[in-house]
């Protein structure tokens, strides 16, 4: 897989028309969702390059990360007269950033892309990395391709557009990599006064996190061993998403990580050691900012079905990446069924769900 090229940015219509003016091809395409047509376009409509290039608008939130959205995309580009030479901008949240990079991946067996993420997860986590996809059959992200994009540009100016909600969605991921890669890193994520927003700060912080996947990302690009660590708080995370879902009470993709981030520490204190007083924090910290999710014991087994799905797994055995202390990640780890129950114990009785 080719190497990435993350831009941190200090003035986004400079770089973003630096960089087109510096590319070969015949046609450009803009993908957004509703949100991010009014809230972002108009920040980069005016920017030479981009004037005249056709927008394609799916609809926004996760719901419609599907194949029905992907074709309505695949059918605006062949119907523009995209070719192998086209180019698309995918401007947007997580959700478009996979599903534009998906569909750059699959039409006409590859055209090229370009990520301008819009919200703190699509800055730190989904845009950046390779990862594409669409959520099919009810489980997240089933179908997809490692397909990087030529450039991502952040620019966290995006970021005042974003709801509370969602820019906790994206933290989450922050403390996910704090938590698999340093003290230095995790030290300041876990500091962060989220209530008080200072964009300036927050804009290093994204750079300090974004370093971390790179890195990661760079010596295992299609998921081999160390990105597995990148999966920390996933496995039980995605099964609470998806019964968020069918539920019809639907999670943000980071609200789900935190949750899993929590139950994934239990399971890492008990199995490798991680530090109780760590574990504390982490709990307190997510309990301080994010609303509880709530589930019984009912949907134990729903739970235990949906992780079995989960696609680092070998077989019918569900792997997680568990941690021995901040920077110590332990891929690979097995456990049984009744200790995975358990984690989801400690999560309800941490949150009194």
């Amino acid at each position: 897989m080719a190497e990435q090229n993350v831009v941190i940015c200090r003035n986004l219509q400079n770089d973003l028309q630096g960089f087109l003016a510096s590319l070969d091809y015949d046609k450009l395409f803009i993908l957004t969702d509703t949100n991010t047509l009014r809230a972002c376009y108009p920040r980069v409509k005016d920017i030479p390059a981009l004037k005249g290039a056709p927008v394609i608008t799916v609809e926004a939130n996760d719901l419609h990360k599907s194949l029905d959205s992907l074709s309505s995309i695949w059918m605006h580009l062949s119907n523009e007269g995209a070719t192998r030479h086209s180019v698309l901008l995918n401007l947007g949240g997580g959700m478009v950033t996979d599903m534009g990079g998906f569909a750059g991946a699959t039409f006409k067996r590859g055209i090229r892309t370009i990520n301008v993420p819009t919200t703190l997860m699509a800055s730190v986590d989904a845009a950046v990395g390779g990862k594409t996809g669409i959520n099919f059959n009810g489980l997240k992200n089933e179908i997809g391709a490692f397909y990087p994009p030529l450039c991502v540009f952040i620019d966290c100016e995006f970021l005042r557009t974003l709801d509370r909600d969602n820019i906790l969605s994206g933290y989450a991921e922050m403390i996910k990599h704090g938590l698999i890669s340093s003290m230095d890193v995790y030290t300041p994520v876990m500091l962060y006064d989220i209530d008080t927003m200072n964009y300036s700060y927050l804009n290093q912080l994204v750079a300090q996190s974004v370093a971390v996947k790179e890195e990661i990302v760079a010596q295992d690009p299609k998921e081999k061993g160390i990105r597995k660590a990148l999966n920390f708080g996933h496995t039980v995370g995605h099964a609470y998403e998806s019964l968020s879902f069918r539920k019809g009470r639907p999670l943000l993709h980071g609200h789900a990580v935190a949750a899993g981030i929590v139950s994934e520490l239990f399971l890492s204190h008990k199995h490798c050691g991680f530090p109780m007083e760590k574990l504390s924090q982490v709990v307190y910290y997510i309990k301080e900012y994010y609303a509880p999710f709530a589930f019984d014991c009912n949907d134990y087994e729903t739970l235990y079905e949906l992780m079995q799905h989960d696609k680092k797994n070998e077989g019918n055995v569900i792997n997680f990446t568990l941690l021995g202390q901040v920077g110590d990640v332990r891929l690979n780890q097995q456990l049984n069924k009744e200790d995975i129950l358990s984690s989801m114990d400690f999560y309800r009785e941490s949150f009194g769900v």
